[in-house]
């Protein structure tokens, strides 16, 4: 039902617009998401947890308190890992984006012209 939905949204979309702009007129807030939004989520979140837990693991160095440090080391293991998953889930996002064209095939166009458009948000053809 969903899906359906959403394929008339497509629909509707694709007879109001210019059909030779791939993204229908949201080619610039694409190109904010993915060049913009994206780069600072992917980059950005991981440098500054990872930042965060090495202060952390100095403070409690130089406070020569062993169960803070051993605190400090735990925060900063879980902050590395949380970095690593914000990094690969954008990957991900990415990826589907990129890939919904193609896995919907001939019976969604107008998913096929959102992939279109997630490639290529400059407009015309890819």
């Amino acid at each position: 039902m969903n899906m359906m939905l959403l394929m008339n949204i497509v629909q509707v979309l694709d007879t109001t617009v210019n059909p030779e702009d791939n993204c229908r007129g949201f080619g610039f807030i694409v190109r904010i998401i993915k060049n913009g939004l994206f780069p600072i989520l992917q980059i950005g979140i991981p440098i500054i947890l990872i930042v965060l837990g090495t202060l952390d693991l100095g403070k409690a160095v130089i406070s020569s308190d062993d169960k803070a440090v051993k605190e400090a080391q735990s925060k900063l293991i879980k902050r590395c890992i949380y970095a690593i998953l914000v990094f690969f889930i954008v990957t991900l996002v990415n990826l589907v984006f990129s890939m919904v064209g193609t896995i919907a095939g001939d019976d969604a166009p107008g998913l096929q012209s959102w992939s279109a458009c997630w490639s290529n948000p400059d407009g015309g053809s890819e």
